[in-house]
């Protein structure tokens, strides 16, 4: 370790300042730029490696912090405290790498030094997914690379950590090569195996596109938000925002909420009679007082008969008296013959914004004609075991807000490529997407950009099957196992030294 070259002195706060300014832009998919997703972490370890082991880890903890306020801020939710101190606590813990990394530097093979990064960084972001109320939402290294779609087929098998593993590899590879001073022969051994399994991973996933068949049935999905005109119509009646619904309220919002459902019935009608053999509704796109619903399901049942088309449907249904929470947020689909087929209600409400019922999480599959229909709402597929079902089209109705559009649609596509069917996401203030299980595009809108949004799609008919949706997150946890191993071999090696 003699001949090797720390920054330090104050010049090492330069690299600290490098890598939190590319970590808002490589952290969050609302900022992308995909490249600096790679490089963020080479810069704050390097900052780390030449600081006192807590000193580097308070530095890079505070200024992650900070970085993460002005990314909620912009948002729109920095007066949300739930997501305020939610995505504090994950920017800090999501530091703890970095520690592990300082810790563990010279007490490894070189080799073996250069994966306890990556299977830190792997670790932490699945231990936060597991126990946190945001799920991926705020974690994983990856949500920059969805555009990249032979990188993107790793997480047919690995789940999104593999691409967070590989994006965190490259840190201490590079800080090897400064610390070594580009000598070939110091690095060579950890370059080439870095380099070998990328490109591996990479013309895999080029040779996964490439085999891909192209899909035999079609079937043809229109997915409906409520028309802007419609939507301002029902905010002039009423704007309804109390805590509780009051008997002589009801004939005013009875009012206002037929404006949304007649203005999603039209035009459901209307997409029907245009060929469309699924039509696909926003999240809380119809709003319906609780003893409206039997009434309003009925209308559904007949329109889906009459037009013959599975209408699955974005419901908000707003209970009566004081009870808390004050409502339900459902995802109803209806068959041609007008049974009904599933009920699901949201199993993740964004905490601090969304006092629901929550539901099972279990996600409702149905045997179709056009393949197995399977459904989920919004912020669930910020939750990957909650998507890890065996179907062949998932619907995720959705309804963001300006500042996370980018973002969540994006992190809808790595829940497609996991498991292996198409996702069709329409979506109220945001951008409605649909992709196929490789991830590829084949449809995306955007809400704030027309008055009448409407996305028209052909969708394969037929998914896939993979690694990942057999195995499920064994990547992940074969990288907490890791980890954890490598501390206590540590630990050993220092007794027995001191023995």
């Amino acid at each position: 370790m003699a001949n090797m070259s720390f920054s330090t002195g104050r010049r090492r706060y330069l690299w600290l300042v490098a890598g939190v300014v590319l970590g808002l832009f490589g952290t969050s998919g609302e900022w992308a730029i995909p490249v600096a997703g790679w490089l963020f972490s080479i810069a704050l370890m390097r900052f780390t490696r030449g600081s006192g082991v807590l000193t580097g880890f308070v530095w890079v903890a505070l200024s992650s912090a900070a970085a993460k306020l002005v990314f909620v801020a912009a948002a729109g939710r920095f007066t949300v405290l739930p997501i305020m101190v939610g995505s504090t606590i994950s920017s800090v813990v999501l530091c703890v790498p970095l520690l592990v990394d300082r810790l563990l530097l010279r007490r490894l093979n070189p080799i073996a030094a250069t994966l306890v990064f990556p299977a830190a960084r792997v670790a932490v972001e699945f231990l936060v997914a597991q126990v946190s109320p945001f799920g991926t939402a705020f974690g994983p290294l990856a949500a920059t690379q969805s555009a990249n779609l032979p990188l993107l087929q790793l997480v047919s098998v690995t789940g999104v950590y593999g691409i967070s593993f590989l994006m965190a590899w490259l840190a201490p590879i590079v800080n090897i090569a400064l610390e070594h001073r580009w000598h070939w022969l110091s690095i060579r051994t950890v370059a080439l195996a870095y380099v070998s399994v990328l490109v591996l991973v990479l013309f895999g996933g080029g040779l996964r596109l490439a085999l891909a068949s192209d899909a035999p049935n079609l079937v043809r999905i229109a997915g409906i938000s409520v028309s802007r005109p419609a939507e301002e119509r029902a905010r002039e009646i009423d704007n309804f925002h109390t805590p509780q619904v009051l008997p002589e309220q009801k004939p005013v919002l009875r009012q206002a909420f037929a404006v949304l459902n007649e203005d999603l019935f039209a035009r459901s009608r209307t997409e029907a009679d245009g060929g469309a053999k699924i039509v696909a509704w926003a999240e809380a796109a119809a709003v319906v007082l609780e003893e409206d619903y039997p009434e309003f399901l009925r209308t559904a049942r007949e329109l889906a008969r009459d037009k013959q088309i599975y209408l699955d449907m974005g419901i908000a249904v707003i209970l009566d008296g004081q009870r808390q929470p004050r409502s339900r947020d459902i995802a109803v689909l209806v068959a041609p013959d007008g049974q009904v087929l599933s009920t699901y209600d949201k199993a993740h409400p964004v905490p601090g914004m969304e006092s629901l019922r929550p539901g099972d999480g279990i996600a409702p599959v149905s045997a179709t004609p056009y393949g197995r229909l399977a459904n989920v709402i919004c912020f669930d597929a910020d939750f990957p075991g909650t998507l890890r079902t065996r179907a062949d089209i998932m619907f995720v109705p959705a309804n963001d807000w300006k500042g996370i559009e980018r973002a969540q649609a994006a992190n809808a596509v790595f829940r497609a490529v996991e498991n292996g069917y198409s996702l069709v996401r329409q979506t109220s203030n945001g951008i409605s997407i649909t992709v196929d299980m490789y991830g590829q595009n084949l449809a995306r809108t955007n809400y704030f950009s027309t008055a009448q949004q409407s996305m028209i799609v052909s969708v394969p008919t037929r998914g896939t099957r993979t690694v990942y949706g057999v195995v499920g997150d064994l990547f992940a946890w074969l990288c907490v196992a890791g980890v954890a191993g490598s501390v206590v071999l540590v630990v050993f090696r220092r007794i027995g030294r001191r023995r």
